[in-house]
């Protein structure tokens, strides 16, 4: 039978929950790396006891982190033997270093982006928000940071290069929304090996046929309340996008339609496709830009089979009175079984599984720090 390996990053620590093919009974490990902020794992398509994560801290800053056991072991890439450590204690080495590109050929004209107040700031890196393994490479891997950029790795984290066409699709115009300018989610393109999507909050969302090379905003059809020109190329607050692993989306970003139907808000953070269904899809909207809790104070994640529009409200095993939890962008997720499972975890501290597709829900764990991610992995 299958099993099943949750990966969850939190406010305080990381933490691997495992269950059998049923997905009754949970083993919990952790905290790994307690104490630090773990902004994202996730688990290599190509092998998966190869994990990566971002572990964060706004006194110590950024280090990445990898497992070759699934999670048991972990070590900071590039520090081969005893780690070199910082005067504070903390390992260093050539995996958390981030620079961006200023080369006269590629980045040396991209020195600045927008600030809050309209006026131009350099670029100065804060944290990696997203860290998405190679469908096809075990040691290829992307990171979304923040300030806004996209790096590569293409030696198991050791080392880090900037992609730096990205901010040559209109950087300078680039501006962070209230979260920050922060680069979160990354898409591989399965049947494209040169296309990958990104969103940015809240630049947008961008898309590159050439590997990276070059980019293009496709934005077309969003609507953003506060940007003085709605049909503006860049400057949308894209809070996460979404693809099914066997199809690619109607036009490849080009164009969007609102699918909002009659959800109870458009507001809302994580976004999953079921991994059989395509036309599938699970989002936990929460009340206003403002209000980051479910309307009603009610915990609902919807269900739209017909591809948006025509949503249901799953609520079974869901608290419905007093809730005031958030569901962050990273996350959600699914696994691939025949039954799909779908996974999400709260700023309560809660992790939420569903065994059949959404029709009852079960927590996991109730009592973690914030959640701020969410991977599963199906395991042989």
């Amino acid at each position: 039978m299958s099993g099943i390996r949750v990966l969850v990053g939190t406010r305080k620590g990381a933490f691997v929950l495992t269950s059998d093919g049923k997905r009754e009974k949970w083993a919990v490990s952790g905290p790994h790396f307690a104490g630090w902020e773990i902004y994202h794992l996730k688990g290599s398509p190509v092998d998966p006891n190869r994990i990566y994560a971002s572990q964060t801290s706004g006194w110590f800053g950024q280090i990445i982190q990898r497992s070759d056991d699934g999670g048991k072991t972990w070590c900071v890439p590039g520090t081969p033997g005893e780690l070199p450590k910082s005067p504070e204690g903390f390992p260093m080495g050539e995996s958390n270093k981030f620079v961006y590109d200023t080369s006269a050929e590629t980045g040396k004209p991209l020195m600045t982006h927008q600030h809050y107040d309209g006026t131009q700031k350099p670029w100065v890196f804060k944290r990696v928000w997203h860290l998405e393994p190679s469908l096809t490479d075990i040691n290829t891997v992307y990171a979304g940071v923040e300030d806004a950029a996209l790096f590569q790795s293409t030696n198991g984290a050791q080392t880090w290069q900037e992609l730096a066409g990205l901010r040559d699709a209109q950087g300078e115009k680039w501006a962070p929304g209230a979260g920050g300018l922060g680069l979160h989610t990354i898409l591989l393109d399965p049947s494209n090996p040169k296309r990958i999507y990104i969103a940015i909050s809240a630049a947008g969302a961008f898309r590159t046929d050439d590997g990276g090379k070059t980019w293009k905003p496709i934005n077309r059809g969003l609507h953003s309340q506060y940007i003085p020109d709605p049909n503006a190329e860049v400057g949308h607050c894209v809070h996460r996008i979404a693809m099914h692993r066997l199809l690619r989306s109607d036009d490849a970003g080009d164009n969007w339609r609102e699918v909002s139907g009659n959800l109870p808000t458009d507001f809302g953070f994580p976004i999953e496709v079921h991994a059989h269904e395509p036309e599938t899809i699970y989002v936990v909207p929460i009340k206003s830009d403002s209000e980051h809790y479910p309307p009603e104070g009610k915990l609902r994640v919807y269900r739209s089979r017909s591809g948006g529009n025509e949503w249901e409200p799953l609520t079974k095993g869901l608290p419905q009175s007093n809730c005031y939890v958030n569901v962050l962008r990273d996350a959600m997720s699914v696994d691939a079984l025949d039954q799909c499972g779908i996974y999400f975890g709260t700023t309560g501290g809660q992790v939420y599984v569903s065994p059949n597709g959404g029709d009852n829900w079960m927590p996991i764990v109730r009592d973690l720090p914030a959640v701020l991610s969410v991977e599963v992995q199906t395991l042989p």
